[in-house]
């Protein structure tokens, strides 16, 4: 009787604790409400699944413990046992999948008038790019990347010219503007994660992933590396400010472009060059 009343306070303990316990409710700085309905689905789920196998193996520890004299009844198979167990695990299975596809299909479908930002992670620092104002970003190389051009761009693109590029720095962004983050790594596997955006994506050396959100609300919100990805993992930091549109273009105006950052290596490389002669 113990036991089995030891199993059942675990089984409610653990209903109460998701209930009441706030450990993974953080503000939500973009528009990814159908993801928390679908976690929120998925806990419910394997929630009631978890409580039922656990008050099955109550009623059975009290039903069927040790008693002088009794002796377990042999019944190596029960077929209508079997095809309730497949039935219900079959809906139970696809009752968590289908809001999955749902919600991978918003994911990755980007709206018409959002904007591109491309995000590059490295060993250990994070980068950014943004369109310039022809509003396109220009095409780039891993081949390109040299320590004068570390993030790999085309300087052969005149799309790329005006592409204002953030070195180890923070990532503005405006408030209720769509952006299409594009995904890139010039090292190892990478994670773009901010927890409050509900969103995170794998950044795979070679390819370009991509998802996109709009930002809601205003604030300052971590960027971490949601992959192992060497001894400084921990310390791959950055952030993103979200703000109203007119600090969000101070911001900008304040950056520089790929074009302004390759004459000042240019300068650098000729008085290095006129110094050593």
């Amino acid at each position: 009787m113990a036991v089995a009343l030891v199993l059942l306070l675990v089984a409610v303990a653990s209903v109460l604790f998701h209930i009441y316990s706030p450990w993974w409710w953080t503000p939500i700085a973009s528009n990814w409400r159908y993801i928390d309905d679908t976690i929120n689905l998925t806990f419910w789920i394997t929630g009631a699944v978890f409580c039922a196998v656990i008050a099955f193996m109550a009623y059975c520890v009290f039903r069927f413990h040790h008693k002088e004299g009794r002796r377990a009844a042999y019944n190596p198979e029960n077929k209508k046992l079997e095809w309730w167990l497949s039935i219900v695990t079959a809906v139970g299975v696809a009752a968590m999948l289908a809001p999955g596809l749902v919600v991978w299909h918003q994911f990755v479908t980007v709206p018409d008038d959002a904007t591109d930002v491309e995000v590059v992670g490295q060993q250990w620092m994070w980068s950014y790019r943004l369109p310039g104002k022809d509003g396109r970003l220009g095409t780039s190389d891993a081949r390109l990347i040299s320590p004068d051009n570390p993030l790999g761009l085309n300087p052969n693109d005149p799309n790329g010219q005006d592409d204002i590029v953030v070195q180890n720095d923070d990532l503005h962004l405006p408030v209720g503007k769509s952006v299409k983050v594009l995904l890139r790594s010039i090292d190892v596997l990478h994670d773009f994660y901010v927890p409050e955006f509900r969103a995170k994506m794998d950044m795979i050396p070679g390819s370009v992933t991509y998802y996109w959100f709009t930002p809601t609300r205003t604030g300052t919100f971590d960027v971490l590396c949601a992959e192992l990805c060497g001894v400084a993992h921990a310390q791959m930091r950055s952030r993103v400010i979200v703000e109203e549109a007119k600090e969000y273009h101070a911001w900008l105006e304040r950056q520089r472009t790929f074009a302004e950052l390759s004459g000042q290596h240019d300068v650098a490389k000729a008085a290095y060059k006129t110094g050593s002669e």
